[in-house]
């Protein structure tokens, strides 16, 4: 039995559809992830699971049982599920351990444990008002952790955090889905926090669900131009351009256009290539450089960690047929 069950899920304001019929399963300890744009309904989603927001059709059932609706609820909520908006508040001018307390739920002793996990162990008698932002969202974190929910809720964790918090929060957050094997379903706009840590990718576009596979599979075989771009850089090819590059690598397209990702393309010899175009621009970034590279009216990108390649020089393009999407 899954862990979690949403099944024809709808929510309509104000004559709107922020979502329309989602439905999806969740294994237990499985890593999901849910990516869109803006609006795309990804918060309103998870506050519906959460038991926070009624839907306007449809239900949601956790470890088989119904999620209530919050206006049958005195306090909205489910128990075993943990919800870390991005507006979350910590009372002020308390001491994090005095913040942590009123929360703790936990058997003597295991709150250390998981203040440890948290690494907040050295903040516990810092005033709430003398931390950073990402000391915040660890408390915040952890204060949720100390009710023991079996499913967490992370919408955004990482926005407005510095490098370094955003790391060590990263690294937080894959210790309490391993060690404490809490089931976690996580929502960023950074297409690099959610391809190198979901097992799943569900991508709403406009309050639907356009896709759902594993990360490689979103990447390299996106549905669409929109699932393409919430995940990286693309080139797409039409016209002649994408007619010669199907001829060169033996590729039945028709007349639909061509997506592929920079890095896969390679540069060679101009002179035995199917594909032939001139650098415009070479930009360096440190581990690769970025090439613009214009073949006829197209401009095309190119990640490379080749050396000297001069602006103007003439070069052939080549890629291989699986790494090429027929949109």
């Amino acid at each position: 039995m899954a862990l979690l069950t949403v099944s024809e899920i709808s929510f309509q304001e104000s004559g709107i559809f922020g979502l329309n019929n989602i439905s999806f399963t969740q294994q237990q300890f499985q890593k999901l992830a849910i990516a869109g744009e803006t609006g795309a309904g990804k918060s309103t989603l998870l506050q519906i699971i959460a038991g926070l927001v009624s839907p306007s059709t449809g239900q949601v059932r956790f470890e088989g049982q119904l999620v209530e609706d919050p206006h049958e609820k005195l306090i909205p909520g489910h128990a075993g599920i943990a919800y870390l908006s991005q507006q979350f508040e910590l009372a002020k001018f308390l001491r994090v351990e005095q913040v942590l307390r009123y929360a703790d739920k936990l058997p003597a002793g295991q709150a250390d444990e998981l203040y440890e996990l948290c690494q907040i162990d050295h903040l516990l008698q810092r005033k709430t008002n003398q931390l950073s932002g990402g000391e915040r969202q660890r408390i915040a974190l952890a204060r949720l952790l100390l009710t023991s929910p079996r499913l967490l809720l992370l919408d955004e964790p990482f926005s407005n955090l510095d490098s370094a918090h955003k790391r060590t929060l990263k690294a937080v957050i894959g210790n309490v889905s391993d060690q404490l094997g809490i089931t976690c379903i996580l929502i960023s706009h950074d297409p690099l926090d959610t391809l190198s840590w979901a097992e799943e990718i569900l991508v709403l576009q406009a309050g639907e669900i356009v896709q759902r596979g594993t990360p490689e599979q979103v990447y390299r075989q996106p549905v669409n131009e929109y699932v393409a771009a919430l995940f990286g850089d693309y080139n797409l090819l039409k016209g002649s351009a994408a007619n010669a590059l199907a001829t060169a690598v033996n590729l039945q397209a028709g007349n639909k256009k061509l997506l592929i990702r920079p890095e896969s393309l390679q540069i060679g010899p101009a002179a035995s290539a199917g594909l032939v175009g001139r650098v415009k621009k070479a930009t360096f970034f440190g581990s690769y450089f970025e090439l613009e590279i214009l073949v006829g009216r197209s401009r095309i990108r190119v990640r490379t960690n080749e050396r000297g390649i001069a602006e103007g020089a003439a070069v052939g393009l080549y890629v291989a047929a699986d790494d090429i999407r027929a949109l």
